[in-house]
């Protein structure tokens, strides 16, 4: 259904067809804008949970999803809609709830949740991917591929099974428009190319959507100081174990077949041989969090590397050490909010 309107509880259970925000309906329950108005006013029995960050920058948010995206062979799933919006949670609820929705979503999208407030929000922003979330109602999906582009606009109304939507629908429309993966070996030839064409080396990096340790580097990596300082010596090539084909046969091959944890990786010459591992001085290192796992890395850097100065290193250690004092300082948070 597509809701353009916060439901009451009777209309939820009803499941009439949605009003869109001209003020057109099939809804003898919610005809006209006047009625519109007053649905959308209507303060809810039970207050939801915010899902939608009325002060975020869309279009910063899906920046930094394409930035994501393009780096992983994703997709960007945009759901245009708003906190009043029932339908919305509904959505939400649903993939956050059903396992092959969540495990889909992670695997394959880097979702952006954009407020439309009450339609005068983000407009600009709509009209550029051609979406006309004023006629179709919301909640309504854009899907772009890594460099922008529109893939597929969907409104929801068809993705639905009387008071709800439908798990097997919103599956099929998740996987019909995931990228096609990409094969190891084509991914890490192309890194190694441009190291031998920019007098670099690769940093080779294996990890998997489902691995916290493996997200926090790379979103480490991806710090624009400390993308710049690794950037002046390394090629970046992250291969995802379980969407790259022939992921875990390459990681494989670079551990000499060793049992070993993710993220792994290290640093090669532009013809493919290391130099030096995450197992340094023996065991792997993986995310750099610990004092020692972060004094090791800085050793591992220095022996691969060609330009990094000491300071440059000091200054990507430091950095660690910072992300370390976040992380630590957002579990005593969560403690503490446990804990009231």
């Amino acid at each position: 259904m597509r809701h353009t309107l916060a439901l009451p509880l009777l209309a939820l259970a009803i499941a009439f067809p949605a009003a869109t925000a001209t003020g057109q309906s099939q809804d003898p329950l919610r005809s006209g804008p006047q009625a519109k108005e007053e649905q959308v006013d209507q303060k809810p029995k039970k207050k939801r949970e915010a899902i939608y960050d009325e002060s975020a920058d869309a279009k910063q948010q899906i920046a930094a999803a394409l930035a994501k995206a393009k780096k992983e062979n994703r997709r960007v799933l945009i759901q245009w809609g708003a906190n009043w919006c029932g339908w919305c949670h509904l959505l939400h609820d649903l993939c956050e709830s059903d396992r092959q929705l969540k495990r889909e979503l992670l695997y394959e999208y880097d979702v952006v949740l954009v407020d439309i407030g009450r339609w005068d929000k983000n407009v600009d922003l709509a009209e550029h991917y051609g979406v006309d979330f004023k006629k179709h109602g919301v909640p309504y999906l854009t899907v772009l591929d890594a460099d922008g582009s529109v893939l597929v606009n969907q409104e929801t109304g068809s993705l639905e099974d009387g008071p709800k939507h439908d798990p097997a629908k919103v599956l099929a429309f998740l996987r019909e428009n995931k990228a096609p993966y990409l094969t190891a070996d084509s991914v890490l030839s192309e890194g190694l190319v441009e190291a031998k064409e920019t007098g670099k080396r690769v940093f080779l990096h294996f990890g998997a959507p489902w691995c916290g340790w493996c997200h926090r580097l790379e979103d480490w990596m991806a710090r624009e100081d400390v993308a710049r300082i690794l950037g002046k010596d390394f090629v970046d090539v992250k291969i995802d174990t379980d969407r790259t084909i022939g992921g875990q046969d390459l990681m494989k091959h670079y551990t000499k077949g060793q049992p070993t944890g993710i993220p792994w990786y290290a640093v090669v010459d532009p013809n493919g041989e290391v130099l030096v591992t995450s197992n340094y001085p023996t065991n792997n290192i993986g995310f750099p969090y610990q004092p020692e796992e972060i004094e090791a890395f800085g050793q591992m850097l220095a022996e691969g590397s060609i330009r990094l100065t000491d300071k440059d290193i000091a200054a990507l250690k430091e950095s660690l050490a910072e992300a370390r004092q976040e992380i630590e300082r957002r579990k005593a948070e969560r403690r503490r909010s446990g804990s009231r």
